[in-house]
């Protein structure tokens, strides 16, 4: 089983800059491709960013290309992700997954296997 934890997040300004992180156990952790999604209230959990298990290629949606990147550690068991120019419609609450089944990247929720608690990432104006 792999447990994932997300640390930062918080109250922010529109283009102020934060990176989460996502920590996870175990020693397989390079054999999972890693995504970010996220919900903001009364909308459904969306695709945000997603990196390879080699951490060689990256796929982000559109709304936030430019602006987040997505990386990974392969030594340390986690992955990030930098956020900056942030926007108000970028609040939401920041959930990271992991997948042992995509080869590269996956957009879509039900190709993950695990997922982490998420955290609050709230942009004012």
């Amino acid at each position: 089983q792999v447990q994932l934890v997300e640390t930062g997040g918080g109250l922010l300004q529109a283009g102020d800059s934060m990176r989460l992180s996502c920590a996870a156990s175990g020693r397989t952790f390079s054999n999972y491709a890693m995504a970010w999604f996220r919900q903001a209230p009364g909308k459904e959990r969306e695709f945000v960013a997603a990196i390879s298990r080699s951490g060689l290629n990256t796929y982000y949606r559109d709304s936030v290309k430019g602006r987040f990147t997505v990386s990974r550690d392969n030594a340390k068991n986690t992955v990030y992700l930098q956020m900056n120019s942030l926007k108000p419609e970028d609040t939401a609450v920041y959930t990271c997954a992991a997948s042992t089944r995509v080869t590269h990247y996956s957009t879509s929720e039900i190709q993950y296997d695990y997922w982490g608690r998420g955290t609050q990432v709230t942009v004012s104006s």
